[in-house]
């Protein structure tokens, strides 16, 4: 994975009290990366900085921690990230 903003500290998720913390989310985002231009906006808006960025500069989310809360399908302006309904 590649730190973007090198030197500056960024938070990244740890295991909380009660594990991970997107084991109850209803809808998951899915990278179509055929659609992304690597704008790396939904790596800047993750609420919980559960999307980190390859060594290519590709988005990858860390499903342990994504609460599928939805802001990076927002915020992708060619709209290569989907919200699917999340399967147990």
């Amino acid at each position: 994975m590649v730190n973007v903003q090198e030197g500056i500290p960024i938070a990244r998720p740890k295991i909380g009290s009660s594990g991970f913390t997107g084991s109850w989310r209803i809808t998951k985002p899915v990278i179509h990366y055929d659609a992304c231009t690597k704008c790396r906006l939904c790596y800047f808006y993750c609420v919980e900085n559960s999307i980190d960025l390859q060594q290519d500069l590709y988005p990858k989310i860390d499903y342990d921690f994504c609460k599928g809360c939805g802001v990076c399908a927002d915020v992708c302006p060619t709209k290569a990230i989907e919200m699917v309904r999340e399967v147990k």
